[in-house]
């Protein structure tokens, strides 16, 4: 039987859950707010007082979005970048890691101490600019893969969790005559389920979240990701601003309406770039603490 608890018990869980519902709240909110703005009349939410429930409902805010033909552009280039770089970068950083925990690797103290060091130091803005000049990556779509293929941090955590594998895998495996390769794919790679979800998810999100290299690097409009032109949307504080990042089309439905303001165009952008992500989140979550956890604490 339970033991009964304390009047101080009692109120202490109840501050406790209070708090916790408040900062749930604080947290929740903003983005409700959001979702909310977004599906109410612009020249309506400029009065102000929208708070739970849009007031004059509309999906034109979403209409002009996805009768954009450069939103939508900007959304397949986020989706090919995110797909693309995650599992060029996940594969090439566990690469990197078996690597690092063979015995054998000459160097392999020195190698680590380098790697290391990328951590804290970087060759700033400037120089890496004229690397990428240098290098023909300007206005390609190659400056979103290669220069993150290697992450040092991702590379420690697959490398702590691949010692902790047991040793004897390896030796049966090469006593049946596989090679390291096969190895590498067979079993190292299957064995890894959660850190490689895990991490892949966390790769994921940073290359969809990521705004500021592309407006260095990238000139091109074809290859401008959703991302950039949510900012510079965002940035805008009138229509006639963000008519450059709409079609002929959605000018003359804006033109007709006259329903859609700077703010509710900036909030259905920012939940229809969100929502994919977000989505992701619940099928991986489960891996977090097994993935992160097991590969950063295992020696």
């Amino acid at each position: 039987m339970l033991k009964r608890l304390s009047f101080s018990d009692r109120l202490m869980l109840v501050i406790i859950y209070s708090l916790l519902s408040l900062l749930a709240f604080s947290a929740f909110y903003p983005f409700w707010n959001a979702i909310v703005v977004s599906f109410n009349m612009g020249v309506d939410t400029a009065k102000g007082g929208i708070t739970f429930w849009p007031r004059e409902f509309t999906l034109q805010n979403y209409e002009i979005i996805l009768g954009d033909s450069r939103l939508l552009n900007g959304f397949a280039v986020s989706i090919s970048r995110a797909v693309i770089g995650t599992v060029a970068s996940i594969f090439m950083t566990a690469l990197l890691a078996y690597g690092m925990t063979r015995t054998y690797l000459i160097g392999r103290g020195f190698y680590m101490v380098f790697f290391v060091f990328t951590m804290y130091f970087g060759g700033g803005l400037i120089p890496t600019y004229l690397l990428i000049r240098s290098l023909g990556l300007m206005d390609s779509f190659l400056v979103f893969i290669i220069p993150s293929l290697i992450s040092v941090w991702n590379m420690i955590i697959f490398r702590t969790f691949f010692k902790g594998l047991p040793n004897g895998l390896e030796e049966s495996a090469h006593i049946d005559g596989c090679s390291t390769w096969g190895i590498f794919f067979r079993i190292i790679l299957p064995l890894s389920g959660p850190v490689i979800a895990t991490l892949a998810l966390l790769t994921a999100v940073a290359h969809w979240n990521d705004w500021f290299l592309p407006s260095i690097y990238i000139t091109n409009g074809n290859l401008m990701p959703i991302q950039t032109i949510l900012r510079e949307t965002l940035n805008a504080n009138i229509v006639s601003e963000q008519t450059a990042l709409l079609d002929t089309s959605s000018i003359a439905l804006m033109e007709k309406t006259k329903q859609i303001t700077s703010k509710s165009l900036q909030m259905a952008i920012m939940i229809v770039v969100t929502m994919p992500i977000i989505m992701v989140y619940p099928f991986l979550q489960k891996y977090f603490v097994k993935g992160v956890l097991v590969g950063s604490l295992k020696e």
